[in-house]
């Protein structure tokens, strides 16, 4: 009976953990914004997004000519309905019907729009009209999908700034804004009758602007921190988008809306800016993006919402030359225009599946020569790091998922009992574990990969190539 039972729960969690692979990307996005004249072609574009592991595409409008290239290619799509056209949407049901039959009833299912947003950051655009228009749009919206039977297969929402929040430190004071009262009661009615989620534009970018310290910055990065406690919840946080995320699940919960999910339409870092900004960098733009690419694969989830992803569409796709603002508003991107990468964020494929299969009976003489074996590298901190980085590096390893029972009193890596040795080992325990991704070993600049195994006698330390 035992080994019946244990043969079952096998099959369950193996067949959990397919399920949990066979999805484990289509949870990040990206940004597809034209506010430029240079862009590469929609198929151009669509073609090279089929390259990497993003699933799914946000567009401002509903530009044929992009639903179209998209068609066929399993990536999800969210349209997008201006704030010019919410006042005749909110009044005109035939509005809402021929925005359907014009923008989405010609393109799906081919084109797998998956979500609909009407407006964006409307009630942060201080005219009240506009602002009590956008629930009846979103109803005459809804109403016009179940007419074209397309009912519960494409979410309508409509996209929020983290203003509406009247409080967001610590997270579980999170709550709206009063002012908005009854038209974010209404909105978020709307969610939950429709199952439709909420959805915010969370930016550690701008957090680290108004807070610019150096421990600010490695908490936006996700880099090694000593974290920052809630009061109400003693929850530790390590990095502001997971405090971020989890101040609009408080403030739905205290608005008795646990059931309504929460959705990021927009989050990135700028790779460059103008002098007197603060914050854009190269080095910043990839820590902060490939770090939460790790994370959001990681599915460890934020302290709120263990053991799942949100989903969360990186902004942006490209730069926008035409942006007015700072220099930062046009640097956002994470491709160039020849559709390579502006900086490595671990979003390409690891392995291409061959165009068409050879018949194995049929030798084949290589064109180029074998490349050269990887070596085997170790993470490690840097000569003249301090001990107290080396604390905040090994606290922060052991904090997320890595095993550190090894540099526990009796275990085999315990002695030396030193902070160097033990957050040495953490470090490179974390790196081995989370991709062997060079941000993996980054810990804010204090660490650096070596050829050298730094394994002793029964203390062995993992070890493997670079990704």
């Amino acid at each position: 009976m035992a080994n019946r039972l244990f043969t079952w729960a096998f099959i369950i969690i193996f067949f959990f953990q397919l399920n949990h692979l066979s999805r484990s990307e289509s949870f990040i996005g990206i940004n597809y914004g034209q506010v430029a004249d240079n862009l590469p072609s929609p198929d151009a574009t669509a073609k090279m997004l089929q390259s990497t592991s993003i699933e799914k595409v946000r567009l401002y409008g509903a530009d044929p000519a992009i639903i179209k290239a998209f068609a066929n290619t399993g990536i999800g799509i969210m349209i997008g309905v201006s704030n010019g056209d919410i006042p005749a949407m909110a009044t005109d049901p035939s509005f809402a019907k021929n925005w359907v039959n014009s923008n989405v009833s010609p393109f799906y299912p081919a084109s797998k729009i998956v979500h609909i947003n009407i407006g964006n950051e409307v009630l942060l655009s201080g005219d009240r009209n506009l602002m009590t228009q956008l629930l009846p749009a979103m109803q005459n919206l809804q109403n016009a999908l179940n007419s074209a039977s397309l009912n519960g297969k494409i979410k309508v929402s409509t996209v929020h700034s983290m203003a509406v929040l009247r409080q967001s430190d610590p997270p579980s004071s999170g709550g709206f804004d009063p002012s908005f009262g009854d038209l974010m009661k209404g909105l978020l009615e709307f969610n939950n009758a429709t199952g439709s989620p909420l959805v915010i534009n969370p930016y550690p970018f701008f957090a680290y602007q108004s807070d610019p310290r150096p421990e600010t910055l490695a908490f936006c990065l996700f880099q090694p921190n000593s974290g920052r406690v809630d009061s109400g919840t003693k929850i530790k946080y390590t990095n502001m988008f997971d405090a971020q995320v989890d101040a609009v699940r408080s403030a739905l919960n205290a608005m008795g809306f646990k059931g309504v999910e929460i959705l990021v339409a927009e989050t990135g870092w700028p790779y460059k800016g103008d002098s007197n900004e603060v914050g854009p960098s190269l080095e910043n733009a990839k820590a902060y993006n490939g770090n939460l690419i790790a994370h959001l694969k990681s599915m460890v989830g934020t302290p709120l919402m263990p053991g799942k992803s949100v989903d969360t569409y990186l902004f942006a796709l490209y730069d926008e030359d035409l942006k007015p603002g700072p220099g930062s508003e046009r640097a956002f991107g994470l491709f160039k225009l020849d559709m390579t990468m502006n900086y490595d964020t671990g979003l390409s494929k690891t392995s291409q599946a061959p165009s068409n299969a050879k018949n194995p009976a049929t030798p084949t003489i290589p064109t180029t020569p074998a490349p050269k074996a990887k070596k085997s590298v170790w993470c490690v901190p840097k000569a003249g790091v301090s001990d107290a980085q080396l604390q905040a590096n090994l606290d922060y390893a052991c904090s997320h998922g890595t095993d550190c029972s090894s540099i526990q009193p009796g275990g085999a890596c315990f002695e030396p009992n030193t902070i160097a040795s033990h957050a040495t080992y953490a470090m490179n325990l974390l790196y081995q574990t989370a991709g062997r991704n060079p941000w993996n070993c980054d810990f804010s600049q204090t660490a650096t990969l070596s050829t050298t195994n730094p394994s002793y006698n029964a203390c062995q330390y993992p070890g493997g190539e670079e990704a």
